[in-house]
């Protein structure tokens, strides 16, 4: 085993408490290995080893489905939260959903206001230009939202 995935292993137990905790969600051991082996270099065996040793300490809960092992983080270490706590989380995602919903009109409106502009100078300087609308904007290196197939979004 190399020196790297030594250090690794040894500090495996505590990058996957940390991992699941922060998560909050059920994982099986490839699900870990997975998500964790190019940050950490923790190989498939020492993910395993740790899982197992972290749910027989009590640190996390592991349950058996056929073959399959889960493992996931310790509900009881978590506060509980109070409904009035949630309907305040419930307000708080409301009024930055507006926020966001005014933001984006905003941003389209701007949008359009200058697709406007440019369409209106464009035009303008076609009317004297030889060659076509396409040519012009090939030598002048304009791309549109047609050409790379965005829409701009209902108001």
């Amino acid at each position: 085993m190399s020196k790297g995935r030594a250090e690794a292993a040894a500090g495996a137990a505590g990058i996957l408490l940390k991992y699941l905790r922060e998560q909050n969600r059920p994982y099986s051991a490839q699900d870990v290995f997975g998500n964790l082996q190019r940050e950490h270099g923790l190989g498939k065996a020492a993910v395993v080893k740790a899982l197992e040793q972290l749910a027989q300490q009590g640190k996390i809960k592991e349950k058996t489905y056929g073959k399959q092992k889960i493992y996931f983080a310790d509900q009881d270490q978590f506060d509980t939260v109070s409904d009035a706590d949630l309907q305040g989380l419930d307000a708080q995602v409301v009024a930055l959903t507006a926020k966001v919903y005014k933001e984006r009109q905003k941003y389209c409106k701007e949008w359009r206001k200058r697709k406007r502009m440019a369409t209106e100078l464009c035009d303008a300087i076609l009317e004297g230009y030889p060659k076509s609308k396409k040519q012009f904007f090939e030598e002048v290196g304009i791309e549109t939202d047609e050409d790379h197939n965005v829409r701009l979004p209902d108001p």
